[in-house]
């Protein structure tokens, strides 16, 4: 297998594997698809509460015959469940439907809180979103709890702006271990990824490959970023192909990256995205930066995301 194995440390002293395979949307191809992850050489699994891909991940991991020791789970708390009271129970139904009794990373997927209760996505009459009163600030000193319990081997948050992440920090004890953000190279980030290493927070990139997922409207009416020249360009170089530059691209910066297939080759390709480019080619790479952010639901969530970050559109 032509793969790096590269190895990242997280600041409480873990290893994360620099490419994570992702399992958000296709439900129900998920547990072929991260059973065939496992099978290619994968060892990182990235997955969620709002996913509902958690019991295909912790069947296909048991099925697998890897011990649990060799993985690297991530999942994520739901926005519905910030009430403090609420974080624990959360974990405690994600670690079931995982059949594990620990993750390795435990993130808080957004800064903003959802009304409690059973319904992840709770709406008006109008259909719009009925927002909690939960501080992120409190939410993350429940997840500190669950950190102290090894339940969450490591804690670390998702879609926060700096500004949000300096006023968590300030306010808490536990410095993030990571923050899964979107990063590609048409949406580089390069001052914030830069703020967050400064700060020992591992920055993990989801959406990779950009506007490659039909559900970001914003990125139809343009060419792929796996197909841009200039990736497909230094592709040719190395034998790869546009996806493997961008993957390895990220890694070069120091990231974990988390691309997201349910086609076998697919699968085994990106894993092979783990391989170095040369300083020219990091260089060439920094002009295809757009500034170009695919994903933004502050509308539908009832907040406003990103605030002072890149490609945010006031």
């Amino acid at each position: 297998m032509a793969t790096l194995d590269t190895k990242f440390k997280l600041n409480t002293g873990a290893e994360i594997p620099a490419v994570g395979f992702g399992t958000w949307q296709d439900k129900d191809a998920q547990r072929d698809a991260v059973a065939e992850a496992l099978k290619a050489g994968y060892t990182h699994i990235d997955t969620a509460r709002i996913y509902g891909t958690e019991p295909a991940v912790g069947a296909a991991i048991k099925e697998s015959g890897i011990p649990r020791s060799k993985i690297f789970i991530t999942t994520k708390l739901w926005n519905n469940a910030h009430h403090p009271d609420d974080v624990e129970p959360a974990l405690d139904a994600s670690l079931a439907d995982l059949g594990t009794d620990y993750v390795d990373l435990y993130l808080m997927h957004w800064p903003v809180a959802f009304a409690r209760g059973d319904k992840m996505l709770p709406k008006d009459n109008n259909g719009k979103m009925i927002n909690g009163d939960t501080d992120y600030v409190d939410t993350w000193k429940a997840m500190e709890k669950t950190f102290k319990k090894g339940k969450a081997k490591a804690i670390g948050i998702s879609n926060f702006s700096r500004k949000e992440t300096e006023r968590l920090m300030n306010e808490s004890e536990v410095v993030p271990a990571a923050h899964q953000i979107e990063v590609h190279p048409y949406l580089q980030q390069r001052d914030a990824c830069e703020w967050f290493r400064s700060k020992g927070i591992h920055v993990q990139q989801y959406s990779p490959f950009g506007n490659q997922n039909e559900i970001y409207s914003k990125g139809q009416n343009m060419g792929k970023l796996i197909d841009d020249p200039t990736l497909v360009a230094i592709g040719k170089k190395y034998n790869k192909n546009g996806a493997q530059v961008a993957l390895a691209w990220g890694i070069a910066q120091g990231h974990s990256v988390l691309p997201k297939s349910k086609t076998p080759s697919r699968i085994k390709d990106n894993l092979e995205g783990d391989f170095k480019l040369d300083a020219e080619d990091l260089e060439k790479l920094k002009s295809v930066d757009k500034g170009m952010r695919f994903n933004d639901p502050s509308a539908n969530f009832g907040w406003n995301l990103y605030i002072g970050e890149d490609g945010k559109v006031e």
